[in-house]
Order: structure tokens, then C-alpha cells, then sequence
């Protein structure tokens, strides 16, 4: 058992994560950041849960750039093939869940 409160959580770097667990190869990770993550594919699907800050997801539908603000207790699903980036709006925590050694 073990309780996390995600609002305490950093990290030294940006994107550094804390390993809350691996189901079978699904990992299941708390991410603190304040930078910009970069363009990029995951390899299969991703759940993406903001739990603190705000979070602007950039992502590409048929070659045209969007862009989604996330708050707090929004979630964004990066099915196979969609390409994303995310932004934060400063300081924020993100609990994402994706196959193991995803990008």
C-alpha cells in the first residue's frame, strides 16, 4: 500500500517521474515538469491525466497542428499514431499511463 500525494512530488530535472507501478508492461508514472516535452509518438497508447497546473497539448491531426488546454482532472488519449507535445503553463503534475519503455 502506498499513498501518494501528487501535489508534493518534483522532480531535479524536467519530465523526471516517480514509478508508481508496471501491470504487465503498462507503467504507470507521476510526472513533474515546468518544460516543454518534445514531438514525439508513443509506441502504442497513452492516458495523460493532469492533477495539478495547466497543460497545453499540442497534437496533429492529418498533418494540421491543435491545440487543447488541459486543467486539472482533464484527460487526453493519444491513441497508436497520434503525434503530441505537451506544454505546460508552469509548474505541473501529470500522471501518464503507457507501455513500458514508450517515448
Amino acid at each position: 500500500m502506498r499513498i501518494i500525494r501528487s501535489k508534493d512530488f518534483t522532480a531535479s530535472r524536467a519530465w523526471g517521474a516517480d514509478d508508481i507501478s508496471n501491470m504487465g508492461g503498462t507503467t504507470v508514472r507521476l510526472h513533474w515538469t515546468d518544460q516543454p516535452y518534445k514531438w514525439h509518438v508513443n509506441d502504442g497508447e497513452e492516458v495523460f491525466a493532469v492533477l495539478d497546473g495547466v497543460v497545453d497539448m499540442h497534437y496533429r491531426e492529418s498533418g494540421v497542428e491543435r491545440v487543447v488546454t488541459l486543467e486539472v482532472g482533464d484527460v487526453f488519449f493519444a491513441g497508436e499514431g497520434c503525434e503530441h507535445v505537451a506544454h505546460p503553463r508552469g509548474e505541473v503534475r501529470v500522471l501518464v499511463v503507457e507501455r513500458e519503455g514508450s517515448v
